[in-house]
């Protein structure tokens, strides 16, 4: 999958389900924490909280609207009403009386853009529920503690807050940047260091013990089973909010020392005022991380650097004493590579189901990059795209008496429409080429429905 794609699916996901109701007690009534206190707080975060019917509703909304892929158990999403009425009650006591054993996680493993992969575990729909449920209760008392520097998996907080604010540090003269990578976080979370953040706020123990479960669940892969002792696989719904409860440690360090930072789940940018200062930075928050919360920080992707030289959350900086946001290189080259996939060796899809395929993935990464300030970019796009498709109906003509007549139904006269076929060159030159051009004009591709990167763009800005 577009990884910027995919981040842009991953924020609007995060806000629609992030959004948590108030507290309340079983008879409906608010329950005002910053009133009661820690105590009575703590008190609430039960399994009986979490089983208690309103949130369960509320999760199985949720869990439904983020549809997902089948567990181990093959039940789909759509299967699970029907499974609940019937089995909800035997694992409901199972919950209360702290029996309940979470089932196994199928492994996904995807590719990232540098080579390696990244690990999912999908978990069985009726542990989403449950692990929804988790985290609807126990988010309403953590959420109000957090940073406010921390941007990922929050409600009302996303990715673009994050750059902007950023953009801001950089304004301010923090003109360097501690770009921080942990490596393999999310396979490395130990999970005594996590439970005893957890023991800070749920004095449940059969809670604990079932968050417990699931961060030990074994995960599947075919024939392969593999036991866990650390790490917290992605793709679950409590994931999200137990690598926050893990780094908040991480922010109240870095502004206990006055740091001024952004951060989005593993993603820790820290912006100082100079080099020496940077790499002082790095070092000490590097024996910080290995020593407190036993993460390391990847030395060979991290680095200290000009902000425009490094990218954050898929975005860059121009170097200007007002930086301007701009989408990063490597976001621009994966694009490419969507593309690329979608137009190359197809000689028997249309131009039509080639751009039906491709709207989605347009309209996708002009959402998540709407508020860059470089429009260059996107207009050099557009004009790639036209040409990668002029270069699709050129393969697919094949044969130049194919392509004379193809050039002459799209309005060139027949002496030039002959030389342009007869040529030599390959399909990409063609593609460029002015007979090409001149035949296949923008509007052509309007009117099948081609997106525009940068008239997108500039509707975003209205």
């Amino acid at each position: 999958m577009l990884i910027d794609e995919a981040q842009a699916q991953r924020t609007a996901a995060i806000d629609r389900g992030s959004e948590q109701n108030s507290p309340k007690l079983d008879n409906g009534a608010e329950i005002n924490t910053a009133a009661t206190g820690r105590t009575k707080a703590e008190a609430l975060i039960t399994i009986d909280a979490v089983i208690n019917r309103e949130n369960l509703m509320l999760a199985y909304q949720r869990v439904v609207e983020n549809k997902g892929a089948a567990g181990v158990d093959n039940l789909s999403v759509t299967a699970l009403k029907p499974w609940l009425q019937q089995h909800w009650p035997s694992v409901r006591q199972a919950l209360i009386e702290g029996r309940y054993l979470p089932q196994r996680i199928r492994k996904v493993d995807i590719p990232k853009p540098n080579g390696d992969v990244r690990t999912l575990g999908i978990p069985t729909v009726v542990d989403r529920l449950i692990q929804q449920a988790i985290a609807q209760t126990l988010s309403p008392y953590v959420e109000p503690t957090f940073s406010e520097s921390s941007y990922g998996f929050r409600p009302n907080r996303n990715a673009w807050q994050a750059v902007q604010q950023a953009q801001h540090y950089i304004q301010s003269g923090k003109r360097w940047v501690v770009d921080m990578d942990l490596e393999k976080f999310f396979d490395r979370v130990n999970h005594d260091i996590l439970m005893s953040r957890l023991a800070r706020v749920i004095k449940d123990e059969r809670l604990l013990k079932l968050i417990r479960r699931y961060l030990e669940a074994e995960m599947v892969n075919g024939q392969e089973v593999t036991k866990r002792k650390q790490g917290m696989p992605q793709g679950g719904p409590l994931s999200p909010l137990l690598s926050n409860i893990l780094l908040d440690e991480l922010d109240k360090e870095l502004e206990k020392r006055g740091h001024r930072f952004c951060r989005y789940a593993d993603d820790c940018n820290i912006y100082v005022s100079s080099r020496k200062a940077g790499e002082q930075v790095l070092r000490s928050v590097s024996h910080f991380l290995e020593k407190r919360l036993k993460l390391q920080v990847n030395g060979e992707k991290s680095a200290v650097a000009r902000p425009w030289e490094r990218k954050f959350l898929g975005y860059s900086f121009t170097w200007h004493k007002a930086p301007r946001l701009k989408i990063s290189s490597s976001s621009v080259g994966r694009l490419k590579d969507k593309i690329r996939s979608l137009t190359t060796g197809h000689s028997t899809k249309s131009v039509e189901a080639t751009i039906r395929e491709l709207t989605p993935v347009l309209r996708g990464w002009i959402s998540y990059f709407r508020w860059t300030q470089i429009k260059g970019v996107l207009e050099e796009l557009d004009g790639w795209i036209r040409r990668k498709l002029r270069c699709l109906l050129w393969r697919q003509w094949k044969r130049p008496e194919s392509r004379v007549r193809m050039l002459m139904k799209a309005g060139l006269d027949r002496t030039r429409a002959k030389i342009s076929a007869y040529n030599q060159h390959g399909a990409w030159w063609n593609a460029g080429a002015s007979h090409m051009n001149q035949a296949y004009r923008k509007r052509w591709f309007e009117k099948l429905g081609l997106v525009s990167l940068l008239e997108c763009h500039q509707q975003f800005q209205r």
